[in-house]
């Protein structure tokens, strides 16, 4: 439950992906699926608008499934543009917050409230990239 003057900040951070693909190319493009799992660690915080002050706050690490797809394209010897995008599922959960311990008298670490978070995450990808040439081979 929050209040009115509360400001509510979640951060995810994708800690790690774990993913496989399979695609097709043909002459200078590339076009792939992939699919596989990913880690987040999530913070939530709920600050005090006013002062700034943290009321509360809770943090955890979700699992979830992820799929997502590309494109890429060569044009130039050695150049090519991709673009790539990944959902992360991660479903809903029960997060319990505890005390800041800097605001509203509720001591560090005490119990606070319990919410239900859903969260998906979305990430796209822009890239440009240039393959260096080949193996480098010694002569003497």
């Amino acid at each position: 439950m929050r209040f009115v003057g509360d400001a509510y900040e979640e951060v995810p951070v994708v800690r790690r992906r774990v993913r496989n693909g399979f695609g097709y190319a043909w002459n200078n493009v590339l076009l792939y699926v992939k699919g596989g799992g990913a880690a987040v660690a999530d913070k939530y915080r709920t600050n005090d608008v006013v002062t700034g002050a943290e009321f509360d706050r809770a943090s955890e690490t979700r699992w979830g499934g992820i799929v997502g797809g590309g494109l890429e394209f060569g044009f130039a010897p050695n150049w090519s543009l991709g673009v790539e995008y990944d959902h992360i599922f991660l479903g809903h959960r029960d997060v319990s917050f505890t005390g800041a311990g800097g605001f509203g008298g509720v001591a560090a670490g005490a119990f606070t409230r319990r919410e239900r978070i859903g969260q998906d995450v979305d990430i796209g990808l822009v890239r440009l990239n240039y393959r260096w040439g080949g193996p480098v081979i010694a002569k003497y």
